[in-house]
């Protein structure tokens, strides 16, 4: 998911920083507003956390590994907004001391996993919430918002590598959907179970939090 130097070309990872960079001065902007004693600690645990967890790969069939995106469980417990900017920092920090995925294709990677993995599993998390009211409604919402964004992620990705001419769509979307439809049901798990054990023991942690708990039922 990490995409690294020389797989973009320039008309595709110019245009990906210039939404990267609207994207975080957005976020930087509504984040603001909402900023209190309680968020900005939370911000940095929740930063620490997706970058450790990061790190711990789980095994995928045909010897391929996944790891934790954190979108989800990053938007749920902060907003969209600041859950964005956490994952854009997770992302830079990997890439500029850790070499995990390259600078001229960090501005695609932030619109990957930060703008549609974040922002847009936060709204399907949103509207299947609203949808569904109660415990159930949130679990659902939970576990599908957190697939469908590694999802949402690989398809941008592929498209992405695809208009550079580095590999054929056909092939790239197959391979990065296949492998990620599996890689997602490791993040609805691991979203799921840490949201569920934050929302029994901190629920006024959690950004707007205003239904039942999921640990009930």
């Amino acid at each position: 998911m990490h995409i690294p130097d020389g797989f973009l070309t320039p008309n595709a990872w110019v245009p990906t920083w210039a939404i990267a960079i609207g994207w975080i001065s957005y976020c930087l902007k509504k984040t603001r507003a909402i900023l209190n004693d309680k968020t900005i600690p939370l911000m940095g645990v929740m930063s620490a956390f997706i970058f450790a967890a990061q790190m711990v790969n789980f095994p995928i069939a045909g010897g391929t590994s996944g790891h934790l995106l954190g979108g989800v469980l990053a938007g749920v417990l902060l907003g969209p907004y600041a859950g964005s900017l956490v994952i854009a920092v997770v992302l830079t920090t990997q890439c500029l001391i850790f070499q995990d995925g390259g600078l001229t294709a960090l501005g695609a990677n932030i619109v990957n996993m930060s703008l549609i993995g974040t922002g847009g599993g936060y709204l399907i998390y949103k509207l299947l919430n609203s949808s569904l009211p109660g415990a159930v409604g949130k679990k659902i919402g939970i576990i599908a918002a957190s697939w469908f964004s590694v999802l949402l992620a690989a398809t941008a990705c592929s498209l992405e590598l695809a208009f550079s001419g580095t590999i054929p769509l056909k092939v790239v979307l197959t391979a990065m959907v296949g492998v990620h439809a599996f890689i997602g049901i490791g993040e609805a798990i691991i979203t799921f179970l840490v949201l569920s054990y934050v929302l029994k023991v901190r629920a006024d942690l959690v950004y707007s939090y205003q239904l039942v708990e999921v640990s009930h039922e």
